[in-house]
Formats: structure tokens, sequence, C-alpha cells
């Protein structure tokens, strides 16, 4: 995909980016040579002979990369012909993934609560009460892939009652390696006579549901926690691509879930967030306006300079700007690493030891904790820096009536 030019979106970036950070006047030949490096390979590819895996380089390590094209969907429906996909949990990963295992013509029920909320969702969505949509007994009795996507509060409390029904010859399927990782805080303890898979998309359920209407496909972590029947991995990759992924990256439960939560907490959304807010709070308090503060800490890094970071990698961006933004960010890049490398390390112990995963549990676990949340996210939104993002995004073209 990506030799075939730059993205629509990338595209776009380039052109709206603002001058005060992109040169009007780049020199040609640093802009030659910015596109050049961007057109050649970060990685090596050799493609094997059997089963359309690849074997690629990633800077130095060798790692090998499933992709999609494997496995069309002819042969998807032929290695899952006997198989009931039980879909357990109806949230933003259960949505995205069981809508794409339907279009797959695969055989999948939904489980959830009858007449809550996902199950209405569930029912807009096409699913049939009776036919495939079901409460989660029974759906889980009627799986041979047993998919546990509810969130890891409700796993850790719903599992006494659902372990028995994982009988012998069942695979169960976790799109996270939180609940059999931190076992001895969630209590999850799978059954030794079933395969345990995991397949992990990177993005929200949203967003597998959307790249695979596209015709694309997420990228995904696959594992396999326990091998009973020898055909763990394969079912994996299977499954993998079955969900809505493009490519595959194989990973252990383990270190899937010490990534996910260090990464959601740092530069995925606590840290990044928490750095938007400093930046912004700074200029507002040395005289500068909430649009300007704004549109210099976040319009213009997601509208103008992050897609061409996700398009090409940080040199093609710092070769695309002025000088003087470029010897700024190189100076400052190496100050913000060694103040912030402490806190990234504590975070990560903080994961590894179970820290994290227990405060989740204990808060997520409360009865009220729905409410608590939506008065955290309407504090978020009250915020001046998102209120003044609000009308900021109302002028971008696309919003205009």
């Amino acid at each position: 995909m990506a030799s075939r030019g730059l993205p629509r979106a990338l595209r776009c970036a380039r052109v709206a980016a603002p001058r005060s950070v992109l040169s009007s006047a780049l020199p040609r030949p640093a802009l030659a040579k910015a596109a050049a490096a961007a057109a050649v390979p970060r990685m090596t590819i050799n493609q094997q002979p059997i089963r359309g895996l690849k074997s690629i380089t990633f800077a130095d390590s060798t790692e090998t990369v499933y992709e999609r094209e494997d496995w069309p969907r002819e042969k998807l429906q032929e290695f899952f012909k006997n198989d009931t996909l039980a879909l357990i949990g109806y949230g933003s990963q259960g949505h995205g993934q069981g809508l794409n295992l339907r279009d797959q013509g695969l055989n999948v029920v939904v489980g959830v609560r009858k007449d809550g909320a996902s199950w209405k969702e569930a029912v807009q969505d096409g699913w049939v009460p009776g036919k495939n949509l079901f409460d989660v007994d029974t759906a889980v009795e009627k799986g041979t892939v047993v998919m546990n996507l509810l969130s890891d509060a409700a796993q850790s409390e719903t599992w006494p009652a659902l372990k028995p029904k994982i009988t012998k010859g069942k695979t169960l399927y976790f799109s996270h390696g939180f609940s059999p990782v931190f076992k001895d805080l969630t209590k999850v303890d799978v059954p030794e006579d079933v395969d345990v898979i995991l397949v992990a998309p990177k993005g929200s359920g949203r967003t597998v549901r959307t790249l695979f209407r596209e015709g694309r496909g997420i990228n995904s972590s696959i594992a396999v926690f326990q091998d009973v029947t020898g055909q763990a991995k394969e079912k994996a990759i299977a499954m993998g691509v079955a969900v809505g992924s493009g490519y595959l990256y194989e990973t252990t439960f383990q270190k899937e879930v010490y990534s996910d939560l260090y990464g959601e907490r740092g530069c995925l959304m606590g840290g990044i967030h928490g750095m938007f807010l400093a930046q912004y709070e700074v200029l507002r308090e040395r005289g500068h306006s909430p649009s300007e503060a704004f549109n210099e800490t976040v319009e213009e890094a997601t509208q103008s300079l992050y897609p061409l970071i996700g398009g090409n990698g940080m040199d093609w961006m710092y070769a695309a700007c002025s000088t003087t933004a470029r010897r700024g960010a190189i100076d400052w890049s190496s100050r913000f690493r060694d103040n912030l490398k402490p806190l990234f390390n504590e975070l990560y112990d903080r994961v590894q030891d179970g820290t994290e995963t227990q405060r989740s549990l204990d808060y997520n676990s409360q009865k009220d904790y729905r409410e608590k949340y939506e008065k955290e996210m309407q504090e978020i939104r009250d915020l001046e820096i998102w209120r003044a993002g609000k009308a900021v995004r109302s002028l971008r073209p696309e919003n205009q009536k």
C-alpha cells in the first residue's frame, strides 16, 4: 500500500501546513532529498514462497509478519466451516470485530445481557435475537471459539460463571492479555484443556471496522497463551484476518499487555494530553489568545505535522520544515527525552508490577463507575483548550455547510 504514494490525508496536510512551520522557501535539493528518503523502504522485505508471510527487518531485528492476502474470504470460510464464533460483549471491539466476521460470511453469534444497552445496539446493527444474538450463557454454550471481548473488569467479574462453559475442545480468544497475564489479580485462570489465543488490533474497534470496509485492514498483534491442539497459532492468524487485520505481528500475551497499558498511559493518550495541556496553559498564561494557543498546540500538530510523521517518519517531517523549526526541535527533543524518561520508567514499573491493573480493577468494578467517568469526561470537555478547539474545528472546510 505504501508504494502507491502518499495518502490523501498526508497530501492535504502538506498543503494545509501553516507557514510558521513549513518553510515556503525550502531549497529544492532539500525537498528532493526528503522525497528520495521517503521513497526508500525503511525495512527489508524478503517474500517467502509459502503462506504469504514476510520476513521483515525492523531496524536491526528480523521478524515474521503475516498478511491477509494469504487468507481470502473463501479460505477463511473453509477453515472455520465447523466453528461457531461466540463473541461475548458488544463494546467497541465487539462491534467492529463482530460485524467484520459477519461480513466474511462466518458463523458468528453475539452474547450480551438481554435487553441491555449492548443488546439494543446489536439489534440496530442487524443481529437477530434467537438467531445470532443470545444471552451470554447461551452464546458461550453454542460457541466453539469463545471471544471474550468484555471489558477487563467485566471479564474478572463474570469469569466464575463463564469458565465452566469453556469446555475441552473449545478455543478461548482475547483481544487483550490483561486478564490471563494478571490472573492473580483478575482471577481469570484459563482452563488447561483449551487453546488460548490473542488478536489485539492496534486501534479502536471503530477503526477496525472502518479500515476493513475501506478494504485495507488494521495492524494487529497475535499471540498464543496455551496450545493444546498444536493448531493454536494457525487459529490466531486466521482469526486475525477474519476480524479485519491487514498485517499480523507476533508477540506474547505478557508483552502485549505491558506495551498496551504503557502506551495508553504514555504517548498514545495520557502523556500527549498532558503535554497539550502544559503547552496550552503556558501560552495562555503568557498572554496568547485561546485560538492562537490551540492552533499552535493541537491544530498544527494533528492536522499538519503528525500526518507527515505518520506517513514518512520524523526525519522527513524535519526536512519539510524551516531550518529554524528544525534546529529548535532537534535541540529540545533531547531535553524532553531526558526529563521524561524517568517518568516513563516509573510508568513501566507500575504496569509490570500490577499497580495499574489493580487501579483499573478497583475503579472500573464500582457500580457507579460510569457516572464517575462521565463526570471526568465532562471536566475534560469543559477545559478551555477543548472548548477553543471545538470552535477552531468548526472553521475547517469539511465542517462548513
